[in-house]
């Protein structure tokens, strides 16, 4: 280089651009001087060697060896050029570049632009939704209606076959049609059908109609004998009923029930609860048409007879268009689908309670056609005509014959599948209430895999459904587990998909993902995540963390050395030597804690504790002694244990708190944010992200951020295990319940009870219980398997009745409806178990009051356990009623010398106390309770937080919530 170049490059130069070497310096350093010196405006194109040209949107003063690249200059013709490049040789609108020693020449409109913007992670950031001070609360988003539709296979117009003749639907008008079945799982479910009250002129029409022309019929037939029972049986009918009636008002209708009241939602499944109460069997109404049929018998059985021999003689000469016209439905031999076809009684007036039964109707009266010689007869005729019909290739008809004549949907579901008709089968199936399992292969194999998904995870069939199609299509098979592996890491469940691809070594690989989100966890859910991933081979780090967690101190359960052994004997590492050490490592902490945690019966625990014995060092193995299961500790039979928080407030506001698995505390502090801090205090992380609720998911591995606005809730999900936030939706919810599955939120407000899919872009309804007068007094109570509330329904006189309903997840079977004894609405809560606490305050009484304020507790269910007097109670007068989290419940009153606040808590119905927190110089807002991840959470708004075991025994946290 001349001494004139060398000034050059170290002369103060007016830069219109730059060129960065991005082969010699690299990308990332060529980006970061691109971003520093990046203005709005600014332009950065890609040179056809790799280099960039990197514009600003103004020019540059810069000294040439201090510039983030080459500089470029512009030269008298209006071209731009760099330092040491012929400028003579670009025209205007080019750039001229010095390469090797020679100038080379490039249109700068054709050269190909680069984003920066492509180059900036903004998953790390919070997303606000800034607004200001005072204004009005945010606007609920419209949700998505997404409720599953029942099929609605129409087998006789898929066959063509038309409606029946004239003749044969006056003689089968009584037969149960398919109004009168049982409501669809998918139907809204209506107010029970009440008939008509009869007046005088209804039992006139009835009298000149009916009993006269029989008599004269019975007259001219039969003996007198007959006339005088018949009167006698149109006589005490009606009278015994009429008595029946006014003494029983409450008693269930067994015909007219065919109607029975319903929960105004949307059920899953064909069962339903038992009742307190069962219909029963209509015994004059049965009695009557006895009677009937044998005074009158040769009058009645000969029409049903001539239709008989007709209907038998069409199929038989297989003039299938007549037969399956004519041709009746067969029940079975059941009797619960309301009156039986071709019965002479009518369905009398329903007037029982609103309770659900254990089938839809009760026994039928007497027919003709009802008996087991005609009713075996058409079976074998219908069983033959669906036969002759397969083989002629008529499948739609056979199906037809099958299902709806034959009542057998499964034999229909079986010739639809023989002769490739998935999606007819799938529906069928469904839309009969076949096995879930059943349903599930069919809709996969159809080509409906979400369908088949939803389907799965409502009626809980993913495992049959996937062993069920292994027998069949093992590929098919392997998918649906693929698949339902992959609900459940949507949802935030990483080692529930682990443990559904464990069961298949081919997709065992793909689990590994999830195991390590796992292990971020902590707590029992990282050591049941950690033997899965030294079975698969992990290293030495894995196997450190293992170790660490077997030698650790505190509770086993919570520190995860429980789960951790217990694992461990089930699964080997890959590496012996690894697993010899870990095996002896997890026998010494079983010796050391007495066992496994009390979470297994004594003989798996033994049998564990033998397995790891003969995997762990033979020396160590013979040295040590037997586990000695320990007792309760502290918490014996009459002793309360008592635990006090902070002995004075935070700094912070505490609205809602959960001890989570890993021993962390996840803390709601309204417009202050959300956050996680360790069991001494210590803050772990933090979203500014307002909330005063937290939603927590059954399997830790997510929750929900509510921020109350009013009715309306802005919510946004929080994955624990990345630990990121992004926000889902604005809801407007009277309620909403502190728990979901991951998936499935359960919300309520005076439409009623709705689910949402949070999953979903948009809030999107998937399920929806109650509406139509029908709505919920109070919280609801939820556990993964069960949901309970108290529900007040009106009646069709106007009257309301208050029962308390109880649904298993997730399908959301009506599983029991009761009515409370002795309900009054206000002092109460409601346990998952389908029982409810009240609480009376008893002030002090006596002339000196040596009697104190006491609060009793009784519990309300389909029996009464406790009454007023003979349950537990506690002392002082409580101010508001009790809350409660699942079964576990707590109870506020004054502290001792009247400040602060004295929790009285339990678990299920029937029991005492079992241990009480006092948060000294608290306030009077209400506590509030939390039950999840084996721990119960007691938080008060004064910024105290304090977490116990279950049973209340043992004190796993205790904070006092400050600002950092």
């Amino acid at each position: 280089m001349s001494a004139t170049q060398g000034a050059t490059f170290r002369a103060t130069v007016t830069a219109t651009g730059f060129v960065l070497d991005v082969p010699v310096i690299g990308p990332a350093e060529a980006a970061e001087r691109v971003l520093t010196s990046w203005q709005d405006g600014a332009e950065l194109r890609l040179l056809p060697d790799g280099r960039w040209l990197f514009t600003p949107a103004e020019p540059v003063e810069i000294r040439a060896d201090r510039a983030p690249g080459l500089p470029v200059v512009r030269t008298a013709g209006g071209a731009s050029a760099t330092l040491g490049a012929d400028a003579g040789a670009a025209a205007a609108g080019h750039l001229a570049v010095a390469a090797g020693g020679m100038t080379v020449v490039h249109r700068i409109a054709e050269l190909a632009e680069l984003d920066p913007a492509g180059w900036l992670d903004l998953s790390g950031l919070t997303l606000h939704r800034p607004r200001p001070v005072g204004a009005a609360a945010p606007e609920a988003e419209p949700v998505v209606e997404a409720l599953p539709q029942q099929p609605r296979t129409d087998l006789r117009a898929a066959a063509g076959i038309g409606p029946r003749s004239e003749r044969a639907r006056r003689l089968t008008e009584d037969a149960p049609a398919a109004a009168r079945r049982r409501a669809a799982p998918f139907a809204v479910r209506t107010r029970p059908l009440s008939f008509p009250r009869t007046g005088p002129f209804a039992v006139a029409a009835v009298v000149l109609l009916v009993v006269l022309p029989l008599l004269v019929v019975v007259g001219s037939q039969g003996s007198a004998l007959h006339v005088g029972v018949l009167l006698l049986a149109f006589a005490v009918g009606p009278a015994a009923a009429h008595f029946r009636k006014g003494g029983k008002g409450a008693a269930a209708g067994p015909e007219g029930s065919a109607a029975v009241a319903g929960t105004g939602g949307s059920p899953s499944e064909p069962e339903r609860g038992r009742a307190r109460d069962r219909a029963r069997p209509p015994l004059f109404n049965a009695l009557l048409a006895r009677l009937t049929m044998r005074t009158a018998g040769a009058l009645v059985q000969g029409r049903h007879a001539r239709y008989l021999r007709e209907l038998t003689a069409a199929f038989e000469q297989r003039r299938w268009e007549d037969a399956l016209r004519d041709a009746i439905r067969l029940t079975g031999g059941r009797t619960s689908e309301g009156k039986p076809w071709l019965a002479l009684g009518l369905p009398r007036r329903f007037e029982g309670a609103l309770r659900p039964t254990p089938q839809v109707g009760g026994s039928g009266a007497v027919s003709p056609l009802s008996g087991p010689t005609v009713h075996q007869h058409l079976a074998a005729l219908y069983q033959r005509a669906a036969e002759g019909l397969e083989r002629e290739g008529r499948i739609d008809e056979a199906a037809f014959v099958l299902a709806d004549l034959r009542d057998a949907p499964a034999e229909a579901v079986a010739l639809l599948v023989r002769h490739g008709r998935a999606v007819q089968a799938a529906e069928l199936a469904e839309g009969r209430d076949l096995a879930a399992d059943l349903v599930v292969r069919l809709w996969w194999q159809a080509g409906e895999r979400e369908r088949a998904v939803r389907t799965a995870y409502r009626r809980a069939a993913f495992a049959p459904a996937v062993e069920r199609l292994a027998a069949d299509d093992p590929a098919s098979a392997r998918e649906l587990r693929a698949a339902w592996a992959a609900h459940r890491r949507e949802s935030g469940d990483r080692l529930g998909a682990a443990e559904v691809l464990w069961a298949d070594a081919s997709l065992r690989p793909s689990a590994v993902a999830d195991l390590r989100d796992a292990v971020a966890l902590g707590g029992p859910t990282r050591s049941r995540a950690l033997p899965y991933l030294l079975a698969l081979g992990a290293g030495d780090s894995t196997k450190a963390l293992a170790l660490a967690v077997l030698d650790s101190d505190g509770d086993p359960g919570a520190a995860g050395r429980s789960a951790l052994a217990a694992a461990l004997a089930e699964l080997p590492a890959a590496d012996p030597a690894a697993d010899r050490e870990l095996a002896t490592a997890a026998a010494r902490a079983v010796v050391r804690d007495g066992g496994f945690g009390g979470t297994l019966g004594a003989r798996d625990a033994g049998a564990r504790h033998q397995r790891l014995l003969k995997r762990a060092d033979p020396l160590v193995a013979a040295d040590l002694a037997r586990p000695h299961r320990t007792g309760p500790g502290a918490h014996t039979a009459g002793h309360t244990a008592a635990h006090t928080s902070a002995d004075r407030p935070g700094t912070l506001p505490v609205l809602d708190a959960a001890l989570l698995g890993s021993g962390a505390v996840l803390i709601a502090c309204g417009q202050a944010g959300v956050r996680l801090l360790t069991a001494d205090g210590r803050t772990k992380a933090r979203w500014d992200v307002p909330a005063d609720q937290l939603v927590l998911a059954d399997h830790g591995g997510a929750a929900l951020l509510v921020a109350g606005y009013g009715r309306v809730r802005e919510v946004s999900r929080l994955d624990l295990a990345t630990r990121s936030v992004r926000p889902w939706t604005t809801l407007s919810a009277q309620q909403i319940v502190p728990s979901f599955d991951g998936r499935h939120l359960i919300t309520a407000d005076h439409d009623g009870i709705t689910v949402l899919d949070t999953l979903a872009p948009r809030p999107t309804v998937v399920w929806r219980e109650l509406g139509g007068g029908e709505r919920l007094v109070g919280q609801l109570a939820r556990t993964p398997s069960g949901c309970t509330g108290v529900v007040a329904s009106q009646l069709p006189d106007g009257t309301q009745v208050v029962e308390l309903w109880r649904w298993d997840l997730p399908g959301w079977e009506l599983r029991s409806r009761t009515r409370p004894e002795g309900f009054h609405p206000g002092r109460f809560a409601v346990l998952a178990s389908g029982s409810l606490l009240a609480v009376d305050p008893r002030p002090a009484d006596g002339p000196d009051g040596e009697l104190p304020d006491r609060t009793d507790l009784h519990w309300i269910g389909e029996r009464p356990i406790a009454r007023t007097g003979d349950g537990p109670s506690v002392e002082g007068i409580a101010p508001k009623g009790p809350i409660a989290d699942g079964d576990h419940w707590a109870l506020a009153v004054p502290g001792p010398d009247g400040t602060g606040v004295l929790l009285h808590t339990g678990a299920g119905g029937a029991c005492a106390p079992t241990a009480t927190v006092f948060h000294p110089q608290a306030d009077a807002h209400p506590p509030g309770i939390r039950r999840h991840a084996d721990a119960v959470t007691h938080w008060h708004r004064s910024g105290r937080v304090l977490a116990t075991t279950p049973d209340g025994a043992t004190l796993l946290a205790n904070l006092r919530v400050t600002v950092d």
